[in-house]
């Protein structure tokens, strides 16, 4: 993975609640193995009708949307099934973070071992900036080291994580990552059971 510690991107808002993970990638794409390759299927049939057209309706498909790579929903932002791949198509389409008054536990849980940033912010917060991202190309920096979501423009807000999600997220570390930080114990361990 990739260390996440500061990001400056353009925001695309999606002014839904509840969104479920079948909406964030439908079950008829689940068959890949790799975790690649599921950008493209990423609210499938909200961006695109049954031929498999664009629709003009959807506003990711707006070109003023083009290289989006952060993301701001309503509350409950994953819910339904635990499916890894779509926190999988949400990064492999480009987005880092994902902003939302609040997650589904397990898709949380399953960003942060993606790489993704799920940040918690108040409702009217987000309302806030999702007003800004509907009206305009709208820029954000996320600062995970200090915690805060900025704009240019003197909107700055403050953010909680549990400890032990930042520090994977800063460091771009899987789980097999974190094993490895604790190599020269393995080590030891390793070189003591087999002389003993």
């Amino acid at each position: 993975m990739e260390p996440l510690r500061i990001h400056t991107g353009t925001v695309y808002p999606l002014n839904r609640t509840n969104v479920d993970t079948d909406q964030i990638i439908p079950k008829q794409f689940l068959k890949r193995i790799e975790r690649q390759g599921f950008g493209q299927f990423l609210f499938y049939n909200w961006r695109f009708d049954d031929e498999g057209n664009e629709r003009k309706d959807f506003s990711l498909n707006d070109p003023k949307y083009k290289n989006v790579s952060i993301l701001v929903s309503g509350d409950n932002f994953g819910c339904g099934s635990s499916r890894e791949h779509a926190p999988w198509a949400i990064q492999d389409f480009g987005f880092k973070v994902i902003i939302a008054p609040g997650f589904a536990d397990i898709f949380k849980n399953n960003c942060i071992k993606t790489g993704i940033l799920p940040l918690q912010l108040k409702e009217e917060q987000v309302q806030e900036i999702m007003k800004k991202a509907q009206s305009e190309s709208y820029h954000m920096t996320i600062n995970l080291e200090e915690q805060t979501a900025s704009d240019e423009n003197g909107l700055n807000y403050s953010f909680e994580i549990a400890p032990y999600s930042k520090e994977i997220l800063i460091n771009g570390w899987d789980e097999i990552g974190v094993t490895l930080t604790y190599d020269d114990k393995i080590v030891l361990y390793e070189n003591t059971r087999l002389s003993s």
